[in-house]
């Protein structure tokens, strides 16, 4: 972004997220301040710029949120969307590095760029960079992809970095040995905080949703939707609470038996719960 004139002997411009300065005269002509001059603090121009740079913000966690949306649903991207996105850095930024499959499912890249025709690069799990036009691309949950240490491994090695939690992602598998008829998880329950309020913060600043007395994240695995809950206490309730134990609904507010979980279901509920647990208040002298 360019460099626009902000009254007389002063120009402002955004400069990495925020609004700077620089003379346009005198010794110090060309030259970025260190600080804003008190005199441009209210200068109309600079108003604008700080309102254009909030909204990047936002739009920037907009495209973060989006794409994570899709990594936990595994559905299939339009590779044409991809390719009309990808010059905004705010979607590149969201993008770049992810794990991406196309039409042959065992072949895993990190998404490298793409083309306005809709092509694809990505470097391969052998490390040579390929080019991909599938009509779709799916943004694959870790706790599907195989061989998910292997690709870790090879993702430190490239120096991958991903501004969507997707390789490095704590991910639980749903274990074989499952009573038929249980519908509940207390390995995370018993957390003790110092009031329901704090522990509802806590689910909020996670991301997750806080309704009636249970914090929640809804997650499509596979052809349905579940919902996954965790109990953390009734509202407006002032004492300390403990968090409760961990169920799945499907649509229609079922509670599933935990063999009919799918993986993606499994691994985000224990995420949310090992997350809020995590928050508990540990007393001194004790084991956390």
């Amino acid at each position: 972004m360019g460099w626009l004139s902000a009254g007389e002997g002063y120009e402002v411009a955004l400069v990495d997220g925020r609004v700077a300065a620089r003379a346009t005269a005198g010794r110090a002509a060309g030259r970025q301040l260190k600080s804003l001059p008190r005199a441009l603090r209210d200068h109309p121009e600079v108003d604008r710029l700080r309102r254009f740079a909030e909204w990047l913000d936002q739009h920037a966690t907009a495209c973060v949120a989006q794409v994570d949306s899709w990594m936990v649903s595994s559905l299939p991207v339009p590779t044409g969307l991809l390719a009309r996105v990808w010059p905004d850095e705010a979607w590149q930024s969201a993008l770049r590095d992810l794990a991406v499959v196309g039409d042959d499912l065992d072949e895993v890249g990190f998404l490298r760029g793409a083309t306005e025709d809709g092509e694809l690069r990505v470097v391969n799990l052998d490390g040579e960079t390929v080019r991909l036009s599938p009509r779709t691309v799916t943004l694959p949950h870790p706790v599907l992809l195989p061989d998910l240490d292997d690709i870790r491994e090879f993702a430190a090695e490239l120096g991958i970095v991903q501004r969507v939690e997707q390789i490095h992602r704590a991910t639980w598998q749903r274990p074989d040995d499952l009573d038929p008829k249980a519908t509940e998880i207390r390995e995370f329950s018993g957390g003790s905080f110092r009031s329901r309020f704090a522990l509802a913060a806590r689910a909020s600043s996670l991301g997750y949703r806080v309704s009636g007395g249970y914090a929640t994240a809804r997650v499509r695995d596979g052809d349905r939707t579940v919902e996954a809950s965790v109990w953390i206490g009734e509202p407006y309730w002032q004492d300390t609470v403990e968090t409760g134990g961990l169920t799945w609904q499907d649509d229609n507010g079922r509670a599933l038996p935990m063999r009919e979980v799918g993986p993606v279901a499994w691994s985000e509920g224990m995420r949310m719960a090992a997350a809020l647990y995590a928050g508990r208040t540990i007393e001194e002298g004790k084991n956390a």
